[in-house]
């Protein structure tokens, strides 16, 4: 039997049609449908997007995109899929022994499910804006997103309770991500394709739509592989709607989750660009000892890490949590952000802009203008005629005067301390000191938590990840806010 380059065959075996070079992981092979996914202008755009705003105006090197993150992250995601698939069939074989074999139709629902799993992590960060998360936290973009007509506009003509369940409220940089990867698809997805636009959106963030018959049809034929499950026990379509409902979800842990693609992309890209080392951990030895998990009786499904790999991921949530505190959550580059958020109310000011923000914001085909590129230009025709404006301090690196630091403190504690600190310092009260607080979710998993159980492998059962290990009873919600003085 022949079997071309494109075929499910060659494609788990990595032969793809293009090699990007990456400067985290080295080469990314890309098929020949990413490749027009990535060259589409609504996915070029991100060339344009600092991947962590203005971070570089404190970490130079920090000036990485959004667009070799979404390739990275694609690029991972696939690693843990396969690794959790070796693992499964690792299994597999030591159940029914050497003879253990995959058919036709498992092959082909392992290419169908690498496919997808691929092209959610690449499009998992499309929609994001100029400045990344900055961005909608200025306060006048933040009035943008949250205006019932320009969420209305976006999605004219689309039935959103098919993607959401209900219809959006506000804008979130996820459903732009949802609305960006339906443009691409409309524009780049060949109709010889094995899956569906919407067996991809599904694994995406925020989105509730319901499988296709191929996406079913792949789910009946792998369901033995990753379960152990005796073929057959799908029988009954609530049984296989059920199955299909486990594997979005857990699928859906490798683009959004504890531990998924784009968290451990972006640690180690961050970390690598911004020349530290605490965003390192040993992804090979976690990988090695992630399972997908299933518990029949429980009707659970979701990732395992076995007792070995279970410091590894202690590792992965510590240095996530270095990251935020020593990287992100730095007090300089928190000012600038505080700059940044100012300047861009600045020129939203002028109608000219605000009129082209809400067109890109609002018309899926005008959104590939809107880029950081857009905005430093503005800085700078402001700044020009206004030297004292804040437009003029980001432009020039003119950073704020550090004042205080404090962890978890309530809004009057905030207020108290601004006016001490405004005491201190001899200025007017209510004028003169400014403040940014940063919250940071460092890690989900507590009591309770079920996305990611541990697996005794001799016994095969699982049990929560907290009767295992009290690291994760040392992390929780934090806020960290920095006092600084205005200019």
């Amino acid at each position: 039997m022949m079997h071309t380059r494109s075929s499910p065959r060659f494609e788990l075996l990595g032969l793809r049609d293009r090699l990007i070079m990456d400067p985290v992981h080295g080469g990314i092979a890309l098929s020949e449908i990413e490749v027009a996914i990535i060259d589409h202008p609504l996915f070029q755009r991100l060339r344009y997007i600092c991947q962590n705003d203005i971070l570089s105006l404190v970490f130079p090197g920090a000036t990485h995109s959004r667009f070799l993150h979404s390739i990275g992250t694609m690029h991972v995601g696939h690693r843990i899929f396969s690794q959790l698939l070796e693992n499964a069939l690792a299994e597999r074989v030591k159940q029914h022994g050497q003879a253990y074999d995959l058919s036709e139709s498992q092959l082909g629902a392992l290419h169908f499910f690498t496919q997808i799993v691929r092209l959610a992590c690449l499009l998992h960060d499309c929609g994001h804006s100029s400045f990344s998360h900055q961005f909608s936290r200025a306060e006048s973009i933040h009035k943008l997103f949250a205006d019932g007509k320009a969420v209305k506009t976006l999605w004219k003509g689309i039935d959103t309770t098919k993607l959401f369940g209900r219809p959006p409220e506000k804008i979130v940089h996820e459903h732009f991500s949802v609305r960006c990867a339906m443009a691409i698809f409309q524009d780049s997805l060949p109709a010889s394709a094995d899956f569906t636009m919407d067996d991809v959106l599904c694994l995406m963030e925020t989105t509730a739509i319901q499988p296709s018959e191929a996406f079913m049809a792949a789910t009946a034929a792998i369901w033995p592989v990753l379960t152990g499950d005796a073929e057959g026990t799908l029988s009954s379509q609530d049984a296989l709607d059920d199955a299909a409902r486990h594997l979005i979800e857990t699928l859906g842990l490798v683009v959004s989750g504890e531990f998924d693609a784009d968290r451990a992309d972006y640690m180690l890209r961050d970390g690598f660009h911004s020349s530290v080392t605490i965003g390192g951990f040993n992804i090979d030895h976690l990988l090695k000892n992630l399972h997908i998990g299933w518990d029949s009786k429980a009707n659970w499904m979701g990732f395992a890490v076995t007792g070995n790999g279970l410091g590894a991921l202690e590792d992965f949530v510590y240095s996530r949590y270095q990251m935020y505190r020593k990287v992100y959550g730095h007090k300089t580059s928190q000012g600038f952000d505080l700059i940044l958020k100012h300047a861009i109310n600045e020129v939203m000011a002028d109608s000219e802009v605000s009129d082209f923000v809400y067109d890109c914001l609002t018309d899926i085909q005008e959104f590939r203008h809107l880029t950081d590129n857009y905005f430093w230009e503005q800085f700078r025709r402001f700044a020009r005629t206004n030297p004292n404006s804040w437009s003029e301090r980001i432009i020039n690196r003119r950073r704020l005067k550090h004042l205080r630091t404090v962890q978890d403190a309530d809004a009057e504690t905030l207020k108290t301390l601004s006016r001490t600190l405004e005491d201190e310092l001899g200025i007017e009260a209510g004028n003169g000191v400014l403040h940014c607080t940063l919250k940071a979710r460092f890690s989900k998993i507590g009591s309770g938590y079920r996305e990611i159980r541990v697996l005794n492998k001799r016994t095969g059962t699982y049990s929560d990840i907290t009767h295992q290990s009290d690291f994760f009873s040392k992390f929780r919600d934090v806020s960290i806010t920095h006092f600084y003085r205005e200019p």
